[in-house]
């Protein structure tokens, strides 16, 4: 008959504190450069989608044809009373761009 330690399962469930530890480490180490990412992407599909919807003429779908590669995620929506695109990365950043007569399309200031 084998006999229970009774420090072992105290000391399992001490480690296993450690692993919400870790995955917020993990987190707040790759959250700065994952927000700059999609806050990039987010801006640059705003003011290529505007500028090809409101200068150029085109469709919104089609202006996802001049997106690069792995821009995937980003999503378009449209106001067409404020001449307005805005682009969205999913959970993590969303950016708007206007057009203006005679200006073009400009997006809006960023505020941290």
């Amino acid at each position: 008959m084998a006999t229970v330690n009774p420090a072992r399962p105290r000391r399992a469930r001490r480690l296993l504190w450690l692993v919400p530890l870790g995955l917020a480490a993990a987190l707040a180490w790759f959250w700065q450069p994952l927000h700059g990412y999609a806050r990039v992407g987010a801006a640059y599909g705003a003011r290529v989608a505007c500028s090809c919807r409101f200068e150029g003429g085109r469709s919104l779908s089609d202006c996802r044809k001049d997106f690069e590669p792995g821009m995937e995620l980003i999503t378009l929506s449209e106001d067409s009373a404020a001449k307005s695109v805005t682009a969205r990365f999913p959970l993590l950043a969303s950016d708007t761009a206007t057009y203006r007569e005679g200006e073009g399309c400009r997006l809006q200031p960023w505020t941290r």
